[in-house]
């Protein structure tokens, strides 16, 4: 009852005036309190504005005027790069460096100077010390000395007033754990130059940036966020604490297409067969091979011979290979960078051209007597050979010479070629200018435009910097009959448009261009080649770039990559399926018919192959040798991979380039445990225990 009775009281009308009135009283009280703390804190804030002003206020002035503030960047993590098994190729190791900022111009007696003062502290001599600070002129920063200790630290920031542009930052050194494994396509990084600042807006001048390779290519990737540390300073220089800091973000790590284990095991294979042939080792100055997977595009390996350690470029190291680097070309990227003759490897090429033209059908027959003329000229069989009767599949498994001029004379309407009589255009042409202009410019088009549907003298578009394109040639028989560029797209542009493309051309350059002596292409433009064979017309971008993980995720944690590459078709070569079956079946008579030209090579695979060698020929320093060029994809009927190998100087493609891509196709399926390979001969994805052991790895560490 007594709840009920409380209740009750609280809503009686007649008790309203007694509760605000209780409530009026208890407000004032809490305002009078109110005002005596606001009167005490007032009291409390001028005596101690009086103290400050009066009592400290000298002190408090000098400290005011002598405290100073430092943004101290703290720079990001580079993104690590990890092959397609997940093993790191490049990283970053933390270190602690002295640098020194020279956007501020400073005369040569300063930096004598700085060099004196700093060289006891650096362990070096003031000489060798200037000699670095006058080093990487273009460099906007240059690092003094890294893996700094703690007491070399903290006499830079003690005598901070003593060593303007002087600072200490916490830095990163990149490292390629395997060496000179994918130099050439990983690249290397380096400090930002006065050619390359503008470049690189609202970077540090301390970040490392990517110069070449996969590291250039993939800069706004790999390269973070810079942060800062705000740090006072007091009169004497001494840190004194720390405002805040605003955090670095990392770069995004990258994992690649790139096979670590087969690319360490191309390179062994490639430096071996070098230095295992005596009779060319001396021609070979560069060679390239190139594996894709056939399915996506992707690059399994992509070897650049001389090789290169990007270690060199990071560590101080590179002064003892300048010889070696400039000598060499170690620099260049030759399975994208250079171009040569691919010799009898466009056959295939040329023969779907003249099938979708009607000049071949699976029924024609050539006689190849070794030789034949076009009008004044003798164009013979490699190395004398004469092969009777020739079918189309033959011509491409034993390599016929005659009948893919005979190929490339009928497209461009030159008759009559044989062992006695040098041929000639027709009538209705009239001048043989007038035939250069129209029927040959038609049928060299058609030759070179077969060619390009397949990626060759174009740029594949791979995801590296540099990259160049092949090109096309004629004979110009008013200059002796050298060969010059060939304008293919003006030529076309200008056939559409007049019906005549104004030439000085040599019906010759048909023939030549027919067996791959007319034009030069890079061997990843062959590797793309190879690659459209084997999908039968569908052609594919390379690539190297996979997936784009968080700077905190791996490939192996299990992470979702950030974004991941996506196969691009970026063309497609007509042809009817017994087309595509008539140039296969010619391929695969190259490896597995006893007179096929790289039947030797492929004796005793455990599976079918898809190839055709290549021997142009060519001059290395003035002195004749021949181009050794081999492309293949194999297994035969479901392709996995296609390869293409190109190496100046090492001779016949069977014997040298065909060799290698045996046994890079023969690791590859190893590693991946096919059901046709033996099992005794099985590896692991793991990048090979011997590898820095190896020829191909000590090779250039040996070069200073």
């Amino acid at each position: 009852m007594r709840r009920v009775k409380l209740r009750k009281r609280k809503s009686r009308p007649k008790n309203v005036a007694p509760d605000k009135q209780r409530a009026r009283k208890r407000r004032a009280f809490r305002v009078r309190v109110v005002y005596g703390l606001v009167f005490l804190s007032f009291s409390s804030l001028i005596l101690r504005m009086a103290y400050v002003q009066v009592a400290q206020g000298k002190t408090f002035r000098q400290s005011e005027m002598t405290t100073q503030y430092a943004r101290v960047p703290i720079l990001p993590q580079r993104g690590w790069i990890y092959d397609a098994n997940g093993q790191v190729l490049a990283w970053d190791k933390p270190v602690l460096a002295i640098e020194l900022d020279r956007y501020t111009p400073m005369t040569d007696a300063q930096l004598h100077q700085l060099a004196a003062i700093l060289a006891p502290v650096l362990e070096t001599t003031a000489s060798s010390l200037y000699q670095t600070m006058q080093s990487q002129p273009g460099a906007l920063q240059v690092t003094l000395a890294s893996n700094v200790t703690d007491a070399q630290v903290a006499f830079v920031v003690e005598h901070q007033t003593e060593l303007p542009g002087v600072q200490v930052v916490q830095d990163y050194e990149r490292q390629y754990p395997y060496g000179d494994l994918a130099g050439q396509v990983l690249g290397y990084v380096g400090a930002i130059t006065a050619q390359n600042v503008n470049q690189y807006k609202g970077y540090l001048y301390s970040q490392k940036v990517g110069e070449t390779g996969i590291e250039y290519e993939y800069e706004h990737i790999l390269q973070g966020k810079p942060g800062y540390d705000l740090v006072t300073i007091d009169s004497a220089g001494n840190a004194v604490g720390s405002v805040g800091d605003i955090a670095p973000v990392d770069g995004d790590n990258i994992q690649l297409t790139l096979d670590g284990r087969e690319q360490a095991e191309a390179q062994m294979i490639m430096q071996n067969m070098i230095d295992s042939n005596s009779a060319n080792k001396n021609n070979i100055t560069d060679a390239a091979a190139v594996m894709l997977n056939v399915k996506t595009g992707g690059v399994i390996a992509m070897v650049s011979y001389p090789y290169l350690d990007p270690n060199w470029y990071t560590n101080g190291s590179y002064i003892h290979h300048v010889h070696y680097l400039e000598t060499s070309g170690a620099q260049l990227n030759n399975a994208i960078d250079t171009y040569n003759y691919p010799g009898s490897t466009v056959k295939p090429a040329n023969m779907l051209t003249a099938l979708k033209a009607g000049v071949v059908t699976p029924k024609t027959l050539i006689e190849d007597d070794g030789y034949i003329y076009i009008g004044t000229q003798r164009k013979n069989e490699d190395e004398g050979f004469v092969f009777g009767l020739v079918n189309p599949i033959e011509a491409l498994t034993v390599s016929s010479d005659v009948f893919l001029y005979e190929v490339g004379l009928h497209l461009g309407k030159w008759f009559g070629s044989t062992t006695t009589s040098g041929g000639g255009y027709p009538s209705s042409d009239g001048s043989y200018q007038n035939y250069l202009d129209t029927d040959f410019a038609k049928g060299i088009n058609a030759l070179f435009q077969g060619e390009e549907n397949f990626g060759l003298g174009l740029p594949t578009g791979i995801d590296l910097p540099y990259e160049s394109s092949g090109k096309f040639y004629i004979e110009n028989y008013r200059k002796g009959n050298i060969q010059v560029p060939y304008n293919l797209k003006a030529s076309e542009q200008s056939i559409a448009k007049t019906g005549k493309y104004v030439n000085y051309g040599s019906p010759a350059s048909l023939a030549d261009a027919a067996i791959g002596q007319s034009q030069m292409f890079t061997p990843m433009e062959l590797a793309e080649y190879a690659m459209t064979l084997a999908d039968e017309g569908l052609r594919l971008k390379p690539h190297l770039l996979e997936n784009v993980f968080g700077p905190d995720a791996t490939p192996s944690s299990g992470a979702k990559p950030l974004r991941s590459f996506k196969t691009q078709v970026v063309g497609q070569v007509k042809g009817a399926p017994w087309q595509w079956h008539l140039i296969q079946q010619g391929m695969y008579g190259v490896t597995s018919n006893p007179s096929g030209t790289a039947y030797y090579a492929f004796m005793g695979a455990h599976y079918q192959a898809a190839g055709k060698t290549g021997t142009a020929q060519i001059y290395i320093n003035g002195k004749p040798t021949d181009n050794s060029v081999f492309i293949c994809y194999a297994p035969l009927n479901h392709p996995l991979v296609a390869v293409a190998v190109m190496a100046p100087g090492g001779g016949y493609g069977a014997q040298f380039s065909a060799v290698i891509a045996r046994q890079m196709i023969d690791a590859y399926f190893n590693e991946h445990h096919e059901p046709w390979m033996p099992k005794s001969g099985w590896t692991s994805t793991a990048i090979p225990a011997n590898w820095k052991t190896s020829a191909a790895y000590l090779v250039p560490e040996q070069s200073h």
